[in-house]
């Protein structure tokens, strides 16, 4: 059994729907289980900044499938919510990062874990600081990136995430 972090993100629709069913989503995936969720933010688009903002969120899963197999849920779900990769940074309905796994490290062209861009990133660490107030996330320190970063652009909805109860652990 592992921890590990998921990413959530959109800026399409009905944001909040889109976070839910996300979350929905991967709660069903084989060998996994949520354990705990972030507040929900409001956040600046990143790279592309003509769009709508997006609206961000993390979750803690403990979860008996490899790296491979839980990165391959989430882009599964990606693809079933219409996502389509169109521009580096432009709009979507839903993003799903793999951000940390427990006693994992991958810097491949398939899956880079920890996420590479996870301590650039203050829609990810202040949802982040929500579960880990330690500011230590799965072997992370990222209290001092946070600081120099500041959390200008981010900012909590009032909206929460939906986590499931009672979800079959296979």
């Amino acid at each position: 059994m592992n921890q590990a972090v998921i990413a959530l993100g959109t800026n399409m629709g009905t944001r909040i729907d889109n976070l839910n069913c996300a979350i929905r989503a991967i709660s069903r995936l084989p060998g996994v289980r949520i354990i705990s969720g972030s507040s929900v933010y409001e956040t600046d688009p990143v790279g592309i900044t003509e769009q709508r903002k997006f609206y961000n969120a993390v979750i803690l899963v403990e979860t008996t499938a490899s790296p491979a197999i839980l990165l391959g849920g989430c882009l599964g779900i990606e693809a079933a919510m219409g996502r389509v990769r169109k521009e580096k940074n432009g709009p979507r309905i839903i993003d799903i990062d793999l951000l940390l796994y427990e006693n994992f490290r991958n810097d491949s062209f398939e899956m880079r874990v920890p996420h590479p861009e996870i301590l650039n990133r203050a829609f990810v660490m202040v949802p982040l600081a929500d579960i880990f107030p330690s500011k230590r996330a799965l072997g992370l320190f990222f209290g001092a990136a946070l600081r120099e970063i500041g959390e200008d652009g981010v900012s909590k909805t009032g909206y929460e995430l939906v986590i499931p109860e009672g979800e079959d652990f296979v």
